[in-house]
């Protein structure tokens, strides 16, 4: 096996990705959750988006959820806009890392925000040097870099392409989501092994699904190419309202067990990340995707004779 990452960065999207997913929960259940994940250990989460309230109506809320949390000075939140009125929402809100995404395929980007994904590019230019100007930092993230629920496979090349053209726009990261699950590790060694060829010194940050049970590989296989950071949902929690078929996130919990045994640190408490996913799984009233929840032993792992 490759040389793994001594330490590996998880940024839970649970609050965010995961609940915007789901059937819409009252205001305090969501703080509660995003309290509760404050207190894990985790060092990145993505706590809420601004976005029209007719869009997406579970976050509707996302005002009062950030004036009402309890931040944690270990932790760096994150917001997700989609466009300008949206970045001007969480700037005055005191966000200083943003989020905004533009899809590889046309199909998709005009069906999460009527435009092209040429045009959201060019949107977006403009949406980096207004955030640089107000001090926060902008992350692009790439939907669909692995394949579009309505055009198929996505070529790499096109992918790298647009992380291209935005770092030449100033972005200060890149990510890449795996919007309906249809990554594969050997999508996932093609997809870096092309941005890098393209732009060796931008940090890759992956966004994984498990709709079709490969997040797990997935991840292990960025691993073995350097890749460090890593979004995954409490209990995997969400998906993605306009991708078909777009369930489960990578389980938070499912990472960092299996981080932790391979002897990869997270600065995650497992336990109390489980009682965390244990709480999002009565919030929203349902059986979550995580077999961490239902499995035995989690921390104190025995590991198998000859290992």
């Amino acid at each position: 096996m490759a040389q793994l990452p001594d330490s590996v960065s998880i940024r839970e999207v649970g609050p965010r990705d995961g609940l915007q997913n789901e059937e819409p929960i009252p205001t305090d259940a969501k703080i509660r959750l995003l309290d509760a994940l404050s207190g894990t250990g985790v060092r990145r989460i993505e706590a809420v988006s601004f976005v029209h309230p007719k869009a997406i109506p579970q976050m509707a809320d996302a005002d009062e959820v950030w004036r009402r949390a309890t931040k944690a000075d270990t932790v760096r939140y994150s917001a997700l806009v989609p466009n300008s009125r949206g970045a001007r929402r969480a700037l005055d809100a005191g966000f200083t890392e943003i989020e905004v995404v533009v899809s590889a395929s046309d199909t998709h980007n005009r069906r999460n925000v009527n435009r092209s994904t040429a045009e959201s590019l060019d949107d977006i230019a403009a949406l980096i040097d207004l955030l640089h100007g107000a001090g926060a930092t902008a992350e692009v993230i790439v939907a669909t870099s692995f394949g579009c629920p309505y055009e198929g496979d996505v070529d790499p090349e096109r992918v790298a392409g647009i992380v291209d053209r935005v770092v030449r726009d100033g972005a200060d990261r890149v990510a890449f989501g795996d919007t309906t699950g249809m990554g594969t590790p050997r999508r996932v060694r093609e997809l870096v092994t092309a941005v890098r060829d393209h732009q060796p010194e931008v940090p890759v940050l992956l966004h994984l699904h498990n709709t079709r049970g490969t997040a797990l590989a997935n991840m292990l296989t960025a691993m073995e190419l350097g890749v460090a950071e890593f979004d995954a949902s409490v209990g995997g929690l969400g998906g993605c309202p306009y991708a078909p078929g777009a369930s489960g996130n990578l389980a938070t919990e499912e990472a960092v067990h299996m981080l932790h045994d391979m002897g990869v640190d997270t600065g995650i408490d497992l336990d109390a990340l489980v009682e965390a996913a244990e709480l999002a799984e009565a919030l929203v009233g349902k059986k979550l995707p995580s077999g961490v929840l239902r499995a035995g032993p989690r921390t104190r792992l025995t590991p198998l004779p000859g290992n």
